[in-house]
């Protein structure tokens, strides 16, 4: 059997990255001149809590291919097949580094194969697409089967979101300070998804966080069409940036409007969270596009 690995932008809960045997590489990100992953965790809550009652403005870095290196060789003295599902390469050159890496490594080490998919994905999004992942290689079958489904239907993974605060945004290019300003003042919430290409994209805008929170259902019902079974059988994804109570209505919006009852709902990890702030709300299932 082959090893699923990952990066910490997937944003999948520790007790799922053990239950299912997925590795996890950190991404790391800098705080108060401090940077963390791997062997420096600081505790998410106290991450949001800083950023939001502290106004601490938190910065990241990609995976470099001597950090890929060196996590692959972790792996390949037990595994002779490793499928690694990376974050979107819209967002970050970690990808790209990873299969760099890759090379190198089948290069010296003939009978290894790895094969770096490009989830085009971020947060849970990317969570979806190592679930998927995961089970394909439960059901039995090959790397190579799993791989080519996944790149076949990762523009099937739907994201959409909505934020708290825009000068998160604003902070990333998304928005014009201007329109930061002006769409706090007026309690304007931006709704965004990723695209095709796996870039952030905002896509519209609505007064008011409740009725934030609704539009991403309006959306699921929009995207969903014949994947509806799909995401009923299966799973729904919703993380949230320390706002766990908004991420439980978002739920039981879909609940109550498509009787879907299986969903895993996590918190948004540092590393995205550093983008996005306290208080976004993103959710994620199987659409005919998104």
């Amino acid at each position: 059997m082959y090893q699923i690995l990952t990066d910490s932008t997937a944003d999948l809960p520790i007790e799922y990255l053990k239950e299912h045997d997925i590795g996890c590489i950190p991404i790391s990100y800098i705080l108060d001149d401090v940077t963390y992953g791997g062997d420096r965790e600081l505790d998410w809550k106290e991450f949001y809590a800083m950023m939001r009652n502290e106004g601490k403005m938190p910065t990241t870095s990609q995976i470099n291919p001597e950090e890929a290196k060196a996590y692959f060789e972790q792996y390949i003295g037990s595994n002779r097949e490793i499928l690694y599902l990376a974050f979107s390469s819209g967002l970050s050159g970690t990808c790209g580094n990873l299969r760099m890496a890759a090379e190198e490594i089948m290069e010296e080490h003939p009978e290894v194969k790895i094969r770096v998919v490009d989830s085009l994905a971020a947060s849970m999004g990317e969570g979806l697409f190592v679930h998927k992942a995961v089970r394909m290689r439960d059901q039995g079958k090959s790397m190579e089967e799993t791989a080519e489904w996944l790149e076949e239907h990762a523009r099937n993974v739907v994201h959409v979101f909505t934020v708290d605060d825009l000068f998160h945004l604003y902070r990333g290019g998304r928005v014009s300070r201007t329109a930061a300003v002006l769409g706090t003042l007026a309690s304007i919430k931006p709704k965004l998804h990723v695209d095709d290409e796996g870039h952030l994209i905002l896509i519209g805008k609505v007064r008011g966080r409740k009725k934030s929170l609704s539009a991403l259902v309006d959306y699921m019902e929009e995207k969903m069409g014949s994947w509806a079974d799909e995401n009923k059988e299966d799973c729904v994804f919703i993380s949230h940036g320390d706002a766990l109570e908004d991420a439980a209505y978002v739920r039981d919006l879909i609940k109550e409007r498509f009787g879907f009852q299986n969903f895993l709902i996590s918190h948004i990890g540092p590393t995205i969270g550093a983008h996005s702030g306290p208080g976004t709300i993103a959710l994620f299932f199987m659409g005919e596009s998104r």
